[in-house]
């Protein structure tokens, strides 16, 4: 953990992070899955935009666990931003901060559907350095440090083998999610037409578990615009941890602490990557 303990984001703060998620899934998100009244989902910023009580409440729940375990961090969370957008900025100049999305996923969530992640991500001085990507239906969690790897921990926070990204492929046999929804026309249109370049596309309206999916090696690429650092910043590391290769759509590396739009595509290395980017975006 060098470099990082200095911020007390030693092993063992690993598992107390993992910790506070799986009880916040625990008490908070599990006992409202598909027990949810219509009053207890409400829409954002649009239709597609939906919050429930779930999500207030694990946010709470997490930022004050995380405020008490690491005095003086800062705490970015989803639901805090969607009242207050400024906050997101304090992630490129505070000391420690935690960007947390409590559940990822939240159209599923609230459909009842068993695909919803909590996420949280540490940055050191505007640097991505930890990052967890928590299942509470499976009850393990996904958890990187930089330089570190990436690994499984499952249900009592022990650590699993060390994850790798799936093996280089040609794009007829590349196999991603792509979310294509939030593009601007005409690339929309165009993205959408090369699917079928690849072998296979899933769209399963949960970044956290396309990032696991990704982890597993179960997936090549994955494909996004948006570029909001809850969604992005976990998964983005614990991809990188097992050695993939991503960045924004002109090649730029990805900084989640500032980046909001630009795109970006995670591949299995940098071959791959230009690959991907070939076949689904240039014109």
């Amino acid at each position: 953990m060098t470099g990082l303990s200095a911020a007390g984001l030693n092993a063992a703060a690993l598992v107390e992070v993992d910790a506070i998620l799986r009880d916040a899934a625990r008490t908070e998100i599990m006992p409202r899955f598909r027990r949810l009244s219509a009053g207890d989902i409400r829409t954002k910023s649009g239709p597609l935009d939906m919050v429930t009580d779930a999500d207030e409440c694990a946010e709470r729940v997490i930022a004050e666990a995380l405020a008490a375990r690491f005095p003086g961090c800062v705490v970015v969370g989803e639901e805090g931003c969607s009242a207050d957008p400024s906050l997101a900025g304090q992630l490129g100049s505070a000391e420690l901060a935690f960007v947390v999305d409590p559940v990822d996923g939240t159209a599923n969530f609230a459909a009842g559907m068993p695909l919803f992640g909590c996420m949280a991500a540490a940055f050191l001085r505007g640097e991505v350095v930890a990052a967890w990507i928590h299942d509470p239906t499976g009850e393990d969690t996904l958890v990187a440090a930089r330089g570190e790897g990436a690994w499984l921990a499952g249900a009592d926070g022990s650590r699993g083998e060390a994850l790798r990204v799936a093996q280089p492929a040609p794009v007829s046999a590349m196999v991603g999610c792509v979310s294509y929804g939030y593009l601007a026309e005409p690339l929309k249109s165009r993205v959408a037409a090369r699917l079928p370049r690849l072998a296979k596309t899933w769209q399963l309206g949960c970044a956290a578990h396309e990032y696991r999916l990704l982890a597993g090696g179960h997936i090549h690429l994955s494909l996004y615009n948006r570029l909001m650092p809850w969604d992005h910043a976990p998964g983005w590391l614990i991809h990188r941890e097992c050695g993939g290769y991503a960045a924004k759509f002109d090649g730029s590396p990805y900084d989640p602490a500032q980046d909001r739009t630009g795109g970006l595509i995670c591949a299995p290395d940098a071959a791959s990557w230009s690959a991907a980017r070939e076949a689904l975006l240039d014109s």
